[in-house]
């Protein structure tokens, strides 16, 4: 199926769903024009689409397409079902109905999160009270920073589970990742811990971990705080690239 030229006219830029038509599961939110909704299926998504969503995210979504395609050779009659959830809109609106649509649905191939999910996302009433009560972090002007957005924060579990969410595995630019002179877990738009690295390696994948400490206390307190720190600077904070780089040249 492909949207004629009227249509694309009219619909403008939309939020879609693709929908196991096997058990009614949402495993993939979109945005786009045209007939971006179809070009999944039809397996054309390009080079531009790989460096949005990531390899990971279009693997896992086209496994997905292509046992349901075998399930339709085998005479079942299934195919990919595509439903336009909010149609019309802007292209800054659609990315906000494509955030709050991944955050509602749970077990999605989409890898991160929606457009200002790790800043503006679903949390309890209760965290966003102690967030926006929290101070926010200062002036950096001074340090390179590497901010890595993390997906959860189990604080039964301490410190060290933060280390190891954001320690590996992560697409990014190993030159500008050795200039930081720390590394900080950001959780929500909020700074959670941070660490020195002490050396960087390449991982079979293509991605990157590092190994590494805490920093030391005074800079603990300056980033950190006892509860963690507001990240407000407009070039600090995470869209849908969970990898942030403050004062590191390219």
């Amino acid at each position: 199926m492909q949207f004629s030229s009227a249509v694309i006219e009219k619909v403008g830029f939309y939020v879609y769903r693709l929908i196991d038509p096997r058990n009614g599961e949402t495993f993939y939110v979109g945005k786009g024009k045209g007939n971006r909704v179809f070009q999944h299926a039809g397996g054309s998504l390009g080079k531009e689409d790989l460096e949005w969503t990531g390899e990971d995210e279009v693997s896992a979504k086209l496994k997905r397409i292509k046992d349901i395609r075998r399930q339709a050779e085998a005479g079942f009659g299934l195919e990919v079902i595509h439903v336009i959830h909010r149609h019309g809109m802007d292209e800054k609106t659609a990315f906000e109905v494509e955030a709050a649509l991944i955050d509602a649905y749970p077990g999605l191939s989409n890898v991160q999160g929606g457009h200002s999910s790790g800043d503006r996302g679903s949390m309890h009433a209760s965290q966003i009270q102690a967030k926006y009560d929290l101070p926010e972090l200062g002036d950096c002007a001074d340090l390179k920073l590497l901010l890595i957005n993390i997906n959860a924060v189990e604080s039964d579990k301490g410190w060290e589970n933060v280390y190891d969410q954001v320690r590996t595995s992560w697409r990014l630019s190993p030159d500008r990742a050795r200039q930081a002179d720390f590394i900080i877990a950001v959780w929500r738009g909020i700074t959670q811990a941070a660490y020195v690295a002490e050396r960087w390696k390449a991982l079979p994948t293509g991605r990157y971990e590092f190994e590494g400490h805490p920093a030391p206390t005074e800079i603990w307190k300056r980033l950190i705080g006892s509860n963690g720190k507001r990240v407000v600077h407009p070039d600090m904070k995470h869209l849908q690239n969970p990898i942030r780089y403050w004062n590191i040249p390219q």
